[in-house]
């Protein structure tokens, strides 16, 4: 799902391209992409583009009718800028909005259509929509740790609960971990001063390399290659490879749908981290260091 270092570079490459322009029309290739009723999606046709917004993960256009129109990627919408009356041919076009000088068109990889996009009508729309998590960079350590321990939540889920942090999810959270040296099933009430302070910077730094990053590219061109998977990250996406700074293996937590990626080394002191898919069906042969995992692995060859 992109998250807010890729939401922010959509905008960016946005803003250029359709800020004060007329947006002429919109074309909808699937029925289940629109999710509200009223006002009309013909309220936006015909209407400047006055301002872009970020609420959490979606990514809103304002228009000079107080009309925004509010697009949620989800985990494989993507947004893409091609030339004007783009076709929508093929499963993953779902939608175009037509400008003079292009189309922005969003796709979704895969069959299960979750991406949305709504129409709503002024300010108070859009505050019934927004999660409510605060913002890192307007929010100063104390802030931040208050919003955290609101709750006793493991870190990996206080960090990824849009009503407590506005736009980190799966990917950024484990790079995040990974800086801060935290492991990503401790709880928030057993956080010590100085780790609420690493966690603070690594929350903020990490964020900031990856929207310079992001920023720079889309200043060239258009983003076209959004994914939580990308080679220069510590350990998100990168089980079984080394781990940039002490070179053990990164291990993961599977749960559902989604995967946290760690390395043991440097987050827990050594110990692994039960996967719930393995832990099950090897209870208390489950290893517990990766001493015991690298033992376990030399004796089934």
């Amino acid at each position: 799902m992109p998250e807010l270092p890729d939401i922010l570079a959509y905008m960016n490459a946005l803003e250029p391209r359709v800020l004060g322009q007329t947006l002429e029309r919109v074309r909808i290739a699937s029925p289940f992409l629109l999710r509200t009723v009223e006002p009309p999606l013909s309220a936006a046709e015909g209407q400047p583009v006055r301002e872009l917004r970020r609420i959490g993960k979606r990514i809103a256009l304002g228009f000079d009718n107080q009309i925004w129109l509010v697009l949620h990627l989800m985990i494989a919408g993507r947004l893409h800028w091609r030339a004007p009356g783009a076709k929508l041919g093929g499963r993953q076009n779902l939608a175009a909005f037509d400008f003079a000088d292009g189309s922005l068109v969003l796709t979704e990889a895969g069959s299960t259509r979750r991406a949305s996009l709504q129409v709503l009508q002024g300010q108070d729309a859009l505050d019934e929509i927004d999660p409510g998590g605060i913002e890192v960079f307007e929010s100063d350590l104390e802030q931040f740790r208050l919003a955290l321990t609101n709750e006793n939540r493991t870190l990996k889920r206080a960090l990824t609960d849009p009503r407590i942090i506005s736009g980190i999810g799966n990917a950024y959270s484990d790079e995040i971990l990974h800086a801060a040296r935290l492991s990503p099933i401790v709880q928030t009430g057993k956080l010590t001063d100085e780790e609420w302070e690493r966690l603070y910077k690594a929350t903020k730094e990490t964020l900031t390399l990856w929207i310079e990053r992001f920023n720079t590219e889309a200043q060239k061109s258009f983003p076209e290659k959004v994914t939580a998977f990308r080679p220069e990250m510590a350990v998100h996406g990168r089980y079984g490879q080394p781990c940039p700074v002490c070179g053990e293996k990164v291990q993961r937590i599977r749960y559902a749908d989604n995967e946290t990626n760690y390395c043991a080394q440097c987050q827990t002191g050594g110990k692994l981290l039960a996967d719930r898919s393995l832990s099950r069906v090897m209870k208390s042969d489950w290893p517990k260091t990766l001493a015991e995992l690298e033992a376990l692995k030399r004796s089934h060859k």
